[in-house]
């Protein structure tokens, strides 16, 4: 049995404390699931489950926002939700549950994405002051060390000789692909609008303002611009806040289905998700789980990488997709071509689902037959779907 996607789509991404920082995360997340809805006719009572990517699981976000974002649409008090932790990979690997759900039988419609609000839900807030989510005979393992995200990232530069230069390069052409995306109008397809409450440009009759539009692109940044800002993990260090992920708020959703169901439905399947793995690596460098992914879904797949036409590797930090390019040996054309999380922001939980939607578009347009997700995530993991365009 094939599992299919008949459709996807997302919120624009926020800034930190910007334009969808007044939403609540189940309301943003029930914005895509409405959208869903919209652009497809689909019966939210026909939908078997809605599994959903979170990684702050707390505050807002916490009693299974899954469940609470399908009463917050609306939808019929019969569709579940679950909602799943791979860290910065949540959503890509909610859609990769999702598939293995249908090709099992388990499901004939079901619905996978993700969401973080980090404006209101702050990176970090799962873990309690004082006490360390790793125990004494992990940390024992691993010679005490503590692992951390940025030190990490400069350990990538390290080990692949990345430069400031480079990092600051590949983060000036992140923002330069976004913003030509934007003004070529790419982006607007995928985006179902966010009505928010106050702010500039609120309705002076109801107060509320819609936001269409991504709000991390910084036009104009240059490897000049960037060399203003100092090293956060290293004094002598490359990484730093404008060629590492913005904080962000956002979600994204995408309906997938037996091909059978799809029929039944009257909907004509965009794409399915060719081959799906994910794989641990060393948790203390922790991002450079992409490598070993990418080479096990291609092994797994069949495939070359000459029969993949576009790649989307999350740009956590910029060290990751450059370590990562080095070693995959992709086109440079075909990484990440309208840009990524360096511009766009990584709202965590939903990112997997943003990339993935943003990706599914692309082929789209350009009639790709395959494309390649990955993303490092933490604990030293990453996933790595690939995607087989079936609408050419």
């Amino acid at each position: 049995m094939n599992a299919v996607i008949v459709e996807a789509v997302r919120t624009p991404v926020g800034r930190k404390k910007g334009v969808l920082s007044g939403v609540h995360p189940a309301d943003l997340s029930a914005t895509v699931l409405r959208g869903l809805v919209e652009r497809t006719g689909i019966d939210p009572g026909a939908v078997d489950d809605v599994i959903w990517g979170c990684v702050q699981q707390v505050s807002e976000q916490a009693i299974d926002i899954a469940r609470t974002a399908v009463l917050t649409a609306g939808w019929p008090e019969t569709i579940p939700g679950v909602t799943v932790d791979r860290q910065c990979g949540s959503s890509q690997q909610a859609v990769n549950f999702a598939v293995a759900g249908v090709i099992a039988g388990h499901y004939d419609v079901v619905v996978a994405g993700g969401v973080e609000s980090m404006s209101r839900v702050p990176m970090g807030s799962s873990t309690t002051v004082g006490q360390s989510p790793f125990s004494q005979t992990y940390r024992d393992r691993y010679d005490n060390v503590v692992p951390n995200q940025g030190v990490g990232a400069e350990m990538i530069a390290a080990k692949w000789g990345l430069t400031r230069t480079d990092v600051d390069a590949y983060a000036a052409r992140s923002h330069e692909r976004a913003a030509a995306a934007q003004d070529a109008g790419l982006l607007a397809e995928q985006i179902v609008p966010v009505t928010t409450p106050g702010g500039v440009g609120a309705s002076v009759a109801t107060g509320d303002m819609t936001v269409d539009t991504d709000q991390g692109i910084r036009r104009g940044t240059t490897v000049d611009t960037l060399a203003e800002l100092k090293p956060v993990f290293r004094e002598d260090g490359v990484i730093h806040a404008g060629n590492a992920s913005q904080i962000s708020d956002g979600s994204a959703a995408l309906l997938i289905m037996s091909e059978e169901a799809a029929g039944r439905h009257g909907l004509t399947p965009i794409a399915r998700v060719h081959t799906a793995v994910v794989t641990g690596d060393d948790p203390v460098i922790m991002l450079t789980g992409p490598i070993p992914a990418t080479e096990k879904a291609l092994q797994r797949s069949g495939l070359s990488l000459s029969d993949i036409g576009v790649f989307e590797v999350n740009e956590a930090f910029a060290t990751v997709p450059l370590a990562w390019q080095r070693e995959i040996g992709a086109d440079d054309a075909l990484l990440n071509p309208n840009g990524g999380a360096i511009a766009f922001g990584h709202p965590l939980g939903g990112s997997g689902a943003r990339i993935m939607t943003d990706m599914i578009t692309h082929m789209r347009r350009n009639k790709i037959r395959y494309g390649l997700q990955t993303m490092c995530e933490g604990g030293g993991q990453a996933n790595a779907t690939i995607i087989e365009l079936l609408d050419t």
